[in-house]
Formats: structure tokens, C-alpha cells, sequence
């Protein structure tokens, strides 16, 4: 048996507003639409992009099954060398950096150890925001936790999966760059917000409005518009 893992966190400011995801799938058997996927995710009001990483992976593993050779793919170089390096010289320094400071997160460090007891792990280094499906999927479900967002985490066989091919590691270099413009779109200033709920569309004039709206509410939909013509632009895709 195979359990492949993918992890991601998240956080709106560093402390600020958190989540984190994990996606498992346990290969059991040849039939690849057998096999099962579970979707994990949660979110903190107040934490560090570190600890939700720490966290994703933690929750990922507990989940794996012993018997299982795991392998997980996580974007954070600080839980891959922290888990696989740094541990070993913390504990013979009683917890202390080579500084002497306090080792950070040693509450989830502890936890991380204890979640690979025993289990075959193989931790993977993937690029956060490259278009490997898994990694992508993890960074939705973190930062919909993140923001205080419904989100439908998935428990099933992968035949009924929306992502059926989330074990292909390779980049998708169209998902990746959507991600990039994302990220640059949403460092600009906003001209206005455009909501959708239930085929309604509004228009806010603020974040807080906008958030105001959308917080919890079933399918709603939301954008960041820049001008005038971008406003009518998403009001049109979501009408």
C-alpha cells in the first residue's frame, strides 16, 4: 500500500488569520479509480505561515496508515529540513538553536515527530505556485480556512473525484501562471469589489464590505476589480 500526500499552509499576515490543507491518497490495489482520497483542512484566527505548514503535514500523516509507504509532497523547506535535519541536533540541545534561543514551534515539532513513529515517510520538495495539481489543491483548502470561507472537503474514491489526475506531479505551466497573476493582481490596488451569490451581483466599495457578504455564505463567488472596465468585466462573467 502507497499513501501519497500533498500539504500546504497558509497565513493572512505573519502572525494573522491561518489555514492549512492536506490531501491523502491511498493507492491500495492496481484500479487506479479505487483508490481513495481524503481531503483535510483547518484554520486558526490567529498564527504564522510555519505553524499551518507544520500543521498540514502533521493532521496529513496522522491520517496514514502504518502499514502504508508514505510519501509527502509539502512547498516548505523549513518542515522538510526542520523534520529530516535540524530535530536531531534540537533534541541532543535540549530544544536550543545553535544560538542557544528557544527552537520555535517545539509544540509542533513534537507532534510531527510523533506522527512519523513508525511509519516509512518520504518527504518531497515540490515549488509552491508551479501548477502541481495536489500542491494547487492544498492551497486553495488553506487559504479558504485562511479566510474564514465554506469550503467542501472531499472524502471518496478518486473515480469521483474532481481532480482525478492530482498524482501527476508535473507543472502545469497554465495553472502556474494563473497563480503568478493572481498573486500580482492581488497586491494592486482595488478599484472595487465584485460579489455573486445565488446569481445576485453586487458591487463593494471596500474589502470589509465585500467580505461582509460573501463570509459563509454557500457558493458565493468574489473578485478584486482595478478599474472601471475590469468591474464590468467580472460582472459580466458572473452574471
Amino acid at each position: 500500500m502507497t499513501t501519497t500526500i500533498f500539504t500546504d499552509g497558509s497565513s493572512r499576515g505573519n502572525p494573522g488569520p491561518g489555514g492549512w490543507g492536506s490531501v491523502l491518497i491511498e493507492e491500495n490495489g492496481s484500479n487506479k479509480n479505487d483508490f481513495k482520497v481524503l481531503e483535510l483542512g483547518g484554520g486558526e484566527k490567529m498564527t504564522t505561515n510555519n505553524k499551518m505548514e507544520l500543521k498540514a503535514a502533521i493532521e496529513g500523516l496522522k491520517k496514514a496508515s502504518k502499514e502504508s509507504e508514505i510519501k509527502i509532497y509539502s512547498d516548505s523547506s523549513y518542515v522538510i529540513n526542520g523534520i529530516t535535519k535540524w530535530v536531531f541536533g534540537w533534541k541532543r540541545n535540549d530544544w536550543k538553536t545553535k544560538t542557544k534561543d528557544d527552537v520555535l514551534n517545539k509544540d509542533l515539532w513534537l507532534e510531527l515527530i510523533e506522527a512519523t513513529k513508525d511509519k516509512k515517510v518520504k518527504w518531497q520538495y515540490v515549488g509552491g505556485h508551479v501548477g502541481i495539481l495536489g500542491n494547487e489543491r492544498c492551497d486553495h483548502i488553506a487559504t479558504a480556512f485562511a479566510d474564514g470561507m465554506d469550503i467542501k472537503l472531499f472524502n471518496g474514491l478518486l473515480a469521483n473525484y474532481d481532480l482525478p489526475n492530482i498524482l501527476d506531479i508535473s507543472h502545469n505551466e497554465s495553472l502556474a501562471t494563473s497563480k503568478k497573476s493572481s498573486s500580482s493582481h492581488s497586491k494592486a490596488k482595488a478599484y472595487s469589489y465584485v460579489s455573486s451569490i445565488g446569481g445576485v451581483v453586487e458591487v463593494h466599495h471596500s474589502w470589509a464590505e465585500c467580505e461582509k457578504r460573501v463570509k459563509g455564505a454557500k457558493g458565493a463567488r468574489y473578485k478584486k476589480a482595478l478599474n472601471k472596465g475590469d468591474e464590468e468585466r467580472i460582472r459580466s462573467e458572473f452574471v
